[in-house]
């Protein structure tokens, strides 16, 4: 990979983020967040190139898979991948296949990966939940709980999933936002591999084995942008001309034709910051949009009745705070969603899309 000037990598970086999250941020490809602060420092590598240096962890509030002490520059003389995400992150679930076939693949070889979970709503602090998304994603590698975003602000971060690569040396020299981009990444793994030990023998790029359970990335196809039920993290209207009145509890009317692509509810529901609760036994949410899958983030007690296009679907019970998959076609198309919620209490934080 040829590497850049030493002035114009870390303003090519700062372009193309702002770029791609122009780009995604319609197409729905990763997930963007307000808090963020001044990127890492600059260093120079003893190569005499320039590169942004790789930030300690910091503020971590929970440890999987390892325990305290543990720290970046522990791991000084490894290739490091520090992988920004949230375990409700569809994108992120996306993106998990590869992290660890990647694991799996260099680990002997001096590769080790962080997990740094930087929580997007306030349930995915709880370290028991983090704990069971790593156990059922088969993560083997270190995860860290970034609670109050001490390291996602030292990075400079804004966007789940996020990948930097950090050289042997504490250099931070490759960065990927989103989904995608695999080939290229593994193939920078080799490359630093290979700077840390002249004896790696280069076996030529392998792709990633996926399981059979998870979709290519298909999010550029998408004409519906990911929707949030919190009225302080609502980025367009709801459908409903009552529209969000935070922190009360509006009897919600569906308008006689719900609008593509805004949420439209029925029925009395709390408004709530990051996302609605069903304050009576029963409600409804309608959407059209336009995708092959449709996701929810939402914990229960609830049954969930879909039908798309007016045909019901099987009925689906929520329970954990997680990610719940309600729709999965094949191909993307124009639909018309229904949710007959049952279950006072039930809690819903933001549809997504594949």
């Amino acid at each position: 990979m040829e590497l850049r000037s030493p002035l114009s990598i870390v303003a090519a970086m700062g372009i193309v983020a702002l770029l791609l999250f122009g780009i995604h941020f319609l197409l729905g490809g990763f997930s963007p967040a307000e808090k963020s602060s001044s990127p890492p420092e600059v260093g120079i590598s003893p190569s005499g190139e320039k590169y942004p240096i790789a930030p300690e962890l910091a503020g971590i509030e929970g440890y999987i898979n390892t325990s305290p002490p543990f720290t970046l520059s522990s791991l000084k003389g490894k290739v490091v991948i520090v992988d920004f995400w949230t375990y409700s992150c569809i994108n992120c679930i996306r993106t998990q296949p590869y992290l660890n076939a990647w694991y799996d693949r260099y680990h002997a070889e001096g590769l080790e990966i962080i997990g740094v979970h930087t929580p997007e709503f306030d349930f995915e602090k709880k370290i028991d939940n983090v704990e069971a998304a790593v156990e059922k994603a088969g993560i083997r590698y270190p995860v860290v709980l970034d609670n109050a975003y001490a390291t996602w602000n030292a990075y400079g971060n804004r966007y789940w999933p996020r990948k930097y690569l950090v050289d042997a040396g504490g250099f931070i020299r490759y960065d990927h936002i989103g989904e995608g981009g695999y080939e290229e990444t593994e193939k920078m793994i080799q490359e630093l591999l290979s700077e840390r030990n002249e004896a790696l023998l280069e076996t030529g790029l392998v792709s990633p084995e996926i399981g059979e359970n998870t979709p290519a990335p298909t999010y550029g196809q998408n004409r519906t942008p990911e929707l949030y039920f919190g009225y302080a993290f609502a980025r367009a209207p709801l459908g409903n001309e009552e529209g969000y009145q935070p922190d009360a509890t509006v009897d919600y009317s569906l308008p006689a034709s719900p609008p593509p692509n805004l949420i439209s509810l029925e029925g009395k529901w709390e408004n709530h910051p990051d996302y609605m609760e069903l304050a009576g036994e029963e409600g409804k949410i309608v959407l059209p949009y336009a995708a092959a899958q449709v996701n929810i983030v939402a914990s229960g007690p609830g049954i969930l009745i879909p039908s798309l296009d007016g045909i019901a679907q099987s009925p689906i019970e929520v329970g954990e705070e997680t990610l719940y998959t309600i729709i999965e076609e094949d191909t993307h198309a124009n639909h018309v969603l229904t949710m007959d919620i049952q279950g006072k209490g039930f809690r819903i934080y933001t549809f997504t899309f594949g």
